[in-house]
């Protein structure tokens, strides 16, 4: 089986090299040119004729499409990019997928909806994008229907990885820093691991492999939800007793209204995805956000200190 993995240097592209290896020969791609086989192929979302080009040389039997316009905020005066990668692309891909017969791997976001109420949503509940961002996912996830290609569209929220920068390690480096903290209370979602994601979809194309009727869209997320504030709270007290440096004192860290802290493109207050279909489809059990949280943060601070 030939994979060809679209955002290899992002967070959730890096897991994904390691979960598809043992599947198949695995052809990364970023946004430079590079040979394969003596063709030029690019990565580039926004090239799109010759990511086309590219796709169609390849002639891969899954494509996964890791590669995104995710600076939600820069989204709002950057329309035209955030269209080109987040919306026309999938829909290349899509086509391409296609014409080839292939399967088209997809991660949306909890950003197609307007994040209203307190109930998680569902995969059929009806969209609504408050944010360029999200506008152009959901245009995106349209224009893969409608190619009728065979696809698999994974939504998720709040992803995190121990490569990078990630909202957890922020949050230590300002505690170690500052006197106190003020956080947004009134987003809530589940923060859900990279590597959470990659092995579910690895898991998710054997399954597809043997029972193509499982395609289309499904919400994955770790389990469980939390505020951002909240989630700050469980990450340094975590830290704290594991000998890190704190400076902060646990009731200097402050809940704080999205309207305190205005952007330039508005965020769901509740980003809640319900995962029971993808977990009764594939037969998977989604761990605690809590249990990636710490793996990561095991990871990247490393033992306890003396």
């Amino acid at each position: 089986m030939k994979i060809v993995l679209l955002g290899k240097n992002g967070q959730l592209g890096w897991e994904l090299q390691r979960a598809l290896a043992p599947l198949g020969e695995v052809i990364a791609l970023d946004r430079s040119s590079r040979e394969v086989a003596g063709q030029p192929v690019c990565g580039d979302l926004n090239r799109i004729d010759d990511l086309r080009g590219g796709l169609l040389a390849l002639r891969p039997d899954v494509i996964f499409n890791a590669a995104a316009y995710t600076a939600v905020d820069k989204a709002e005066s950057d329309v035209d990019t955030a269209r080109c990668i987040n919306a026309q692309a999938p829909g290349v891909m899509a086509e391409v997928a296609a014409s080839l017969g292939a399967t088209l791997i997809h991660y949306s976001t909890d950003y197609v909806f307007d994040g209203s109420g307190d109930a998680p949503r569902a995969e059929d509940a009806a969209t609504g994008p408050l944010s360029v961002y999200g506008a152009t996912k959901l245009d995106g996830e349209l224009a893969i229907r409608a190619s009728g290609c065979r696809h698999l569209i994974l939504r998720t929220s709040w992803v995190y990885a121990a490569r990078g920068g990630n909202f957890a390690r922020t949050m230590l480096r300002l505690a170690a820093e500052r006197d106190s903290l003020n956080v947004v209370d009134d987003q809530i979602g589940a923060p859900t691991g990279a590597d959470l994601i990659a092995d579910v979809s690895a898991h998710c194309l054997r399954s597809l492999q043997a029972r193509p009727e499982l395609g289309g869209t499904y919400h994955l997320a770790a389990a469980g939800a939390t505020s951002w504030y909240a989630y700050a709270r469980h990450v340094i007290a975590w830290a704290r007793a594991r000998g890190q440096a704190i400076k902060v004192a646990p009731e200097a860290i402050r809940p704080l209204l999205s309207a305190a802290y205005p952007t330039p493109a508005r965020r769901p207050l509740n980003s809640r995805l319900d995962c029971s279909k993808l977990q009764a489809d594939f037969g998977l059990h989604l761990p605690p956000w809590q249990t990636g949280v710490e793996r990561m943060l095991d990871e990247v601070l490393g033992s306890p200190q003396a």
